[in-house]
């Protein structure tokens, strides 16, 4: 009896190891300097990038009750939101997943008097049931980007994605691509053949593998088409002057001819910028209804972000553009920290504050002479402010 109980013990505290206190749950990390640092920066470069282009601020709540957050665009995110109930009215609340279905519901709610065009900028924090990409583990993600809302046009779209392309300039972001997709072209084209539903999983992923024999085995009338469409991948210019070419029918057509202007729009604003087109590519975009954008950036599998055209609850037109911070910042070098300055118990606190305001990082002591001036290595300062003078350590 005792040994077996023994036994017991000793199989759950092998089994239960002691709980650490720095233990967090799968998909959450603790970010350090200098990656807050570098984050918190990069963060502020984007948000004065939107700001100088007249999207004003918003931040919407981190919760919200669940019938609020999945009417409209957000129907699409109800498998990626965490639930909790509210203790106070006993409904249920859902932890956003995406921060544009919140813009589109303040659009036309809170922000309906506005006057349109609707310029919004937003940066913050959003937690998902599952990583938005096979190579990415992190539930706990970073937001940043603007909604333009009101007009639809290709000169819009093009806005939204030349802010975008000065906002990664700014950041020094190199080798960025700007990947251009039509998510409604297919199923458009689709249905106006009258491909029959039973038929049309097949093809779907035969299109999504850009498998060019399955895709004429499963095709039917329509095959030709849609190897053509295969083939017109690529640059954008190569795209367009290829789908040009290809005869569609009208609702597939006009989707083609948006995003020729489009295309057309953004090339003016930005001439050198990396711009490809894939027509035949329908994943991964919820509530988006028109031309979409994916960016990354050379020898990168992750997105930096991702956006495109799409309606808000009243069905009012929007287009928009969301960056990864925490993908973007591990692609420039960490942001350097100020000087630090280790002001002694006798430093005049007037020019602690004039170094301060110059850029430097002050360290409040409490010693002072020979004493200061190990405590200010110790404690990684190249300076040390005593009465009025600075003197730098070696």
């Amino acid at each position: 009896m005792t040994g077996g109980a023994g036994s017991a013990i000793g199989r759950d505290m092998t089994e239960n190891p002691p709980f650490s206190p720095a233990l967090l749950p799968a998909g959450f990390v603790d970010l350090l300097t200098p990656d807050a640092r570098t984050q918190a920066q990069g963060v502020a470069a984007l948000m004065d990038v939107f700001t100088s282009h007249g999207y004003d601020p918003v931040r919407p709540p981190l919760m919200e009750f669940e019938d609020t957050y999945l009417a409209g665009a957000g129907a699409a995110l109800a498998e990626q939101g965490f639930r909790v109930m509210d203790p106070d009215t006993r409904r249920m609340m859902v932890l956003r997943p995406d921060i544009t279905p919140q813009v589109a519901r303040m659009a036309g709610t809170r922000l309906s008097g506005v006057p349109r065009p609707l310029r919004v900028s937003y940066a913050g924090e959003c937690v998902v049931v599952a990583p938005i990409a096979a190579e990415e583990s992190g539930r706990q993600i970073m937001q940043a980007g603007i909604e333009l809302i009101g007009p639809d046009s290709p000169e819009a779209d093009a806005e939204v994605m030349s802010i975008g392309a000065e906002a990664l300039s700014r950041l020094g972001v190199k080798g960025v691509s700007f990947d251009l997709t039509m998510p409604s072209f297919i199923p458009a084209l689709l249905e106006e053949a009258n491909v029959a539903q039973a038929e049309r999983p097949a093809l779907l992923r035969a299109l999504d593998r850009k498998d060019a024999a399955a895709v004429a085995e499963h095709g039917g009338a329509l095959a030709a088409t849609l190897i053509a469409l295969l083939d017109a991948s690529g640059a954008a210019e190569h795209a367009v002057a290829r789908l040009m070419e290809i005869s569609l029918p009208e609702r597939a057509a006009a989707i083609v001819r948006r995003l020729v202007a489009t295309v057309s729009a953004l090339r003016e604003r930005c001439p050198g910028l990396s711009l490809t087109v894939d027509p035949v590519e329908f994943r991964g975009w919820k509530y988006h209804t028109g031309v979409c954008v994916t960016l990354f950036a050379l020898g990168r599998s992750e997105e930096l972000g991702r956006g495109g055209r799409y309606r808000c609850n009243d069905n009012e037109p929007a287009c928009g553009l969301t960056f990864r911070p925490d993908v973007l910042c591990r692609l420039i070098p960490a942001a350097p920290p100020r000087p630090r300055v280790y002001l002694a118990t006798d430093c005049d606190h007037a020019q602690a504050a004039e170094l301060r305001a110059r850029g430097h990082a002050t360290i409040g002591g409490f010693l002072s002479g020979a004493q200061a001036v190990d405590e200010a290595r110790r404690l990684g300062c190249g300076f040390v402010l005593s009465g009025t003078g600075c003197v730098a350590l070696s």
